[in-house]
């Protein structure tokens, strides 16, 4: 670790970036430059120690924006340090004085002396910024509308694209909420018809069926009486086109959303209470058997 923190070919200024106007470094960056043997998580609790010398003007944790621009000022800035275990979401970043302040809490060899090299850093990258400020306010305006954009293309396509839903999903006891979400999108999906065929259909399931869209029809097929005529008339009054049918031939569930047929393992008001399994059913003779036996 000191032999790569000590070569000369890595500069630390390739390793500052500037965010909210201020030359700032990255948590895991320091950490390797510190020599910590436990990475972020050595800063961490140095810094918890010692919460009182790091105000907001020492360090700070990127806001959700922010960590966009920032991860696109790194892929700009390559150095021998920029394989460091990954990208992470929300870093922590520390200032010019917070940088200080952290060699002064760490217990390292080295931190004295790389500190010192940091703080020499700074200077040259405070100097150079201010020799071509006026180069940084274009470039950094124009990194803004490239992440803008490339954020409006992203949402773009995934409206354009379809939902990918597997062919087949088991869950296990206690994933209630992974396949009541596989559930809430296929339903989402439906453009035209949703057909429920479920003996235990009761009012959890027209809680599901309100994430449809307004003008997608309805059909329930169940042998039960879990659902009032109370409970169809009010869910038809917000969201309409729910229609019910009473019937006792069928065993399983199944849930058909346009033209797609799924068979499913448990009751839809009973997801994730056990072990069960979701399969899309490709044959199309079969969609066309339980239609009619439906109609």
């Amino acid at each position: 670790m000191n032999e790569v923190i000590v070569d000369e070919e890595i500069k630390i200024e390739n390793l500052i970036y500037e965010i909210r106007g201020k030359q700032v470094m990255l948590d895991s960056d320091l950490a390797i430059l510190y020599g910590c043997k436990n990475g972020t998580k050595s800063i961490n609790l140095a810094v918890k120690r010692h919460v009182k010398r790091f105000p907001d003007t020492f360090m700070f944790q990127l806001t959700e924006q922010e960590s966009k621009f920032f991860w696109f000022q790194i892929e700009t800035k390559k150095s021998n340090l920029e394989k460091r275990g990954g990208k992470y979401n929300k870093p922590y970043v520390f200032t010019e004085e917070g940088v200080a302040m952290l060699a002064t809490v760490l217990r390292t060899p080295i931190a004295e002396e790389v500190s010192i090299k940091i703080m020499k850093a700074f200077v040259t990258m405070r100097k150079f910024i201010n020799e071509n400020k006026d180069i940084f306010k274009r470039l950094t305006t124009v990194e803004y509308e490239i992440i803008e954009c490339k954020d409006k293309i992203d949402e773009l396509f995934d409206k354009l694209e379809p939902k990918r839903i597997e062919k087949q999903k088991i869950f296990f006891n206690g994933e209630i909420y992974d396949s009541y979400s596989l559930i809430i999108e296929l339903i989402k999906e439906a453009s035209n018809r949703i057909i429920i065929i479920d003996n235990y259909i009761d009012k959890s399931i027209l809680d599901m069926l309100i994430y449809k869209k307004e003008s997608v029809r309805i059909e329930l097929i169940t042998s039960s009486h879990y659902l009032t005529k109370t409970d169809i008339s009010k869910f038809n009054k917000q969201y309409p086109n729910l229609n019910i049918k009473y019937s006792n031939i069928f065993h399983d569930r199944f849930l058909i959303i346009d033209n797609t047929l799924y068979h499913c393992g448990a009751s839809l008001k009973d997801l994730g209470k056990k072990c069960f399994g979701i399969s899309k059913i490709e044959d199309k003779e079969y969609l066309n058997k339980i239609l009619s036996r439906i109609n």
